[in-house]
C-alpha cells in the first residue's frame, strides 16, 4: 500500500469519525422538549426542567463550535503539510532521537493547550457560569492550568522520553516492553493518585463530620468492608456540582467526598453514596475495569508494534524519514475505528457495574435512600433524564437515572 492510499484512509476516517460525532449529537437535539415529561416530573418541575434544556442546548452548540473548529485545524494541518513541517523543524534543533521526537510532541501539546484555552475560559466562566455552577476564580483556573501544563510537561516527557528509548533499543519488540512499563505505571497511579496528584490542586482533608463518620462506619463494619480512608475534597472552590469516588486499592484504597456532596445530601443519602461506592469494590469492579484497561493497553501497543514495520504509514504525513513519533500521530488516527468500539465497550462494562454497584447498595441499606440522592444530584447537576438511545449507547458510562432507579424496583 503507498503513502498516498494510505494518506486518503487517514483523511476518511478523520471526516467520518467527526461526522459520525455530529450526527449522534444531533440525535440527542431530538430528545429535547419544552415540555416537562411526565416521569421527569418527581424530579423536575416546570422552571427547573425549562433550565435543565436550556443548559443541554448551550452546551451543544459550545461543543459543536469548539469541534468544528479544532477538526478544521486538524484537517488544514493535515493535508497542508504540517506534520512534515513540524518535522522538519524539530529535526534541525538537535540530532538526538530522543530529544527529536520529545520537542516534537511537546510543540503539539503545548499548542493544542494555547488554543484550547480561550474555549475553556468561556466554558467555566460564561456557560458554567450562567448557570449557577461555576465557583472558580480566573486567578485559581490560570494557575490550574498552569500546573496542568507542568504535570504534562515533567510525566509526559519522562514517559515519552523512556518509551522512545526502548524502541530505540529494540525496534521490533520495544512494544511488549513498554506495555509492561505503562502497566506499572498505571497500577502505581492508581495507588497514590489521591495522594501525589490531587494534592496539587485541592486539599483532601479526614472526614471530620462525626455524625456521618459514624454512620458510615457502622455501614462498611455490616458489609464486612475495612475503610480507614474517607477524605473531604474543597470542590466548592471550583464549582457547586457534587460528586464522590473511590480510589486505589489494597492498604492505598480511600473514598472522596465532594464538599459540596455534603452540603447537599443528609447523613442517610451520603451513607448509601459510600455503599454504592463500596459495591463497586466488593464487586471488584476497580480490578476488573483496570484489567480491560491493561488488555486494551497491550492491543494497541501490539497493533502499534506491527505497525511500526510499515514505514509506508509515517511517509503518508510527508515525514522525510521513517521515524517513532510521525508513526505514531499516523497511527492515532488509523486506530480510531477501533478505539471507537473500544470505547463502547468500555461504556458498556461501565454502566453494568454501576447497576450491581447500585444492587449492592439497595440490598444493604435501605433503597429510599438511593432515590432521594439520586433526585438531588440529578436536580441540582441539571442533568439530562431522557438523551437519546444511541446518543446514551456511545458516551454514558452511567445509565440515566431513570433507569437506575426503574432497575431498582425490580
Amino acid at each position: 500500500m503507498t503513502p498516498q492510499i494510505i494518506l486518503y484512509i487517514i483523511i476518511a476516517i478523520l471526516i467520518s469519525e467527526f461526522a459520525l460525532t455530529k450526527f449522534i449529537d444531533y440525535l440527542n437535539t431530538l430528545n429535547w422538549s419544552n415540555k416537562l415529561p411526565e416521569e421527569a416530573k418527581w424530579i423536575y418541575d416546570e422552571e427547573k426542567y425549562q433550565k435543565q434544556q436550556d443548559y443541554e442546548k448551550v452546551n451543544h452548540k459550545f461543543s459543536n463550535m469548539s469541534s468544528i473548529f479544532f477538526f478544521l485545524l486538524m484537517f488544514i494541518f493535515l493535508i497542508c503539510w504540517g506534520f512534515w513541517w513540524l518535522d522538519s523543524l524539530v529535526s534541525s534543533w538537535t540530532n538526538n532521537y530522543i530529544i527529536t521526537g520529545l520537542y516534537f510532541f511537546w510543540i503539539l501539546a503545548l499548542v493544542q493547550t494555547i488554543l484550547s484555552l480561550p474555549f475553556s475560559y468561556y466554558h467555566t466562566f460564561v456557560i458554567e457560569e450562567k448557570f449557577g455552577f461555576n465557583k472558580m476564580t480566573k486567578k485559581l483556573f490560570f494557575i490550574d492550568t498552569i500546573k496542568s501544563l507542568l504535570l504534562t510537561f515533567v510525566i509526559g516527557w519522562a514517559i515519552l522520553a523512556f518509551i522512545i528509548w526502548l524502541y530505540t533499543l529494540n525496534e521490533s519488540n520495544f512494544w511488549i516492553y513498554a506495555w509492561i512499563f505503562i502497566t506499572v505505571f498505571s497500577v502505581f497511579m492508581m495507588m497514590f493518585y489521591s495522594s501525589l496528584i490531587v494534592p496539587l490542586f485541592n486539599k483532601q482533608t479526614p472526614l471530620e463530620d462525626w455524625k456521618l463518620k459514624t454512620a458510615i462506619n457502622d455501614f462498611a463494619k455490616k458489609v464486612g468492608f475495612k475503610i480507614d480512608n474517607i477524605f473531604v475534597i474543597d470542590w466548592s472552590k471550583r464549582s457547586s456540582k457534587a460528586n464522590a469516588y473511590f480510589s486505589g486499592f489494597w492498604p492505598k484504597k480511600r473514598i472522596v467526598l465532594y464538599d459540596t456532596l455534603i452540603d447537599d445530601l443528609t447523613t442517610e443519602e451520603l451513607v448509601w453514596v459510600l455503599a454504592h461506592e463500596i459495591g463497586h469494590y466488593k464487586k471488584k469492579h476497580t480490578f476488573e475495569m483496570l484489567a480491560f484497561s491493561i488488555l486494551q493497553t497491550w492491543f494497541m501497543l501490539f497493533i502499534f508494534g506491527l505497525a511500526l514495520k510499515v514505514p509506508e504509514i509515517s511517509m503518508a504525513l510527508w515525514a522525510k524519514e521513517s521515524n517513532f513519533w510521525v508513526w505514531a500521530v499516523a497511527f492515532g488516527i488509523l486506530f480510531t475505528p477501533i478505539s471507537i468500539f473500544l470505547w463502547i465497550f468500555w461504556n458498556i462494562l461501565s454502566r453494568k457495574n454501576e447497576y450491581e454497584a447500585d444492587r449492592f447498595a439497595r440490598d444493604n441499606y435501605e433503597a429510599k435512600y438511593l432515590v432521594w440522592a439520586l433526585k438531588k444530584l440529578s436536580k441540582n447537576n441539571l442533568s439530562n433524564l431522557k438523551p437519546h438511545k444511541i446518543y446514551e449507547f456511545f458516551h454514558y458510562s452511567h445509565p440515566t437515572v431513570l433507569k437506575r432507579i426503574k432497575e431498582l424496583e425490580k
